[in-house]
């Protein structure tokens, strides 16, 4: 593969990339504010999103945070959370599992909800690509948004102090998780994962710590599974 078409390869995953900033941005300087207000300090909060690059775990575990929940159900929320990545990496493995460890290492790193979705939608689209071309991809959506989470989150964290009280921001969280959840909700089994963790959740709201969000997070994982052996019995 020649250096134009790689080149070509990583302009096309930051040109895809680019409708998710318009979420992106708000989101992290959300968290920002959010974890500063809650006690984190700015550098605390800015390595939280450097070193997770999840906005889902790291919500949650904040709000256990706020709640005084013992460090092992906040960890346990934030890995509840964060299974998806594990699936993510299955389904990427076929496509990129024979690229170099260096490049497996990253991507195993900058593997979110945006690099994920866009990658392997790519993938399916254009069989043909090679295993360079899939990686470029993979790193040009990535390499947009990771820093520029990262850079917002910094920013939420420096000026969240001088927001106004009475602006209202909490719309921000719902809007960016129905961007990322929508398009993912493609096949039966997603659809009814989705169903029972919002059943799930809002009926188990009231348990303390947040540990309904941790039941419904199996609930709606064992709900997937189960929902695509019985179609694959099926078939």
């Amino acid at each position: 593969m020649t250096v134009n078409t790689t080149k070509s390869t990583f302009g096309s995953g930051v040109k895809d990339g680019l409708p998710y900033i318009v979420v992106v941005i708000p989101f992290a300087t959300l968290f920002g504010v959010v974890a500063v207000e809650a006690g984190l300090t700015i550098a605390q909060t800015f390595s939280f999103s450097l070193l997770v690059i999840a906005g889902a775990s790291q919500f949650a575990a904040l709000q256990l945070m706020l709640e005084n929940a013992g460090i092992v159900v906040v960890l346990m929320a934030a890995l509840a959370v964060n299974l998806r990545m594990a699936m993510y990496a299955a389904a990427l493995a076929p496509h990129l599992g024979s690229a170099p460890f260096w490049q497996r290492m990253l991507i195993g790193f900058l593997n979110f909800d945006q690099s994920y979705l866009l990658s392997v939608t790519r993938y399916e689209d254009q069989p043909l690509m090679s295993v360079a071309e899939k990686v470029m991809y993979f790193l040009g959506v990535a390499l947009l948004i990771a820093p520029l989470w990262c850079l917002f989150t910094y920013i939420g964290a420096i000026f969240g102090s001088s927001v106004p009280a009475t602006w209202e921001a909490s719309f921000i969280l719902p809007v960016a998780f129905l961007a990322m959840v929508a398009p993912m909700l493609k096949s039966p089994a997603h659809l009814a994962a989705a169903f029972v963790s919002i059943v799930v959740a809002l009926v188990l709201t009231d348990l303390p710590s947040g540990s309904g969000l941790l039941i419904a997070a199996f609930c709606a994982m064992a709900t997937g599974v189960t929902v695509e052996t019985l179609l694959e019995s099926k078939a």
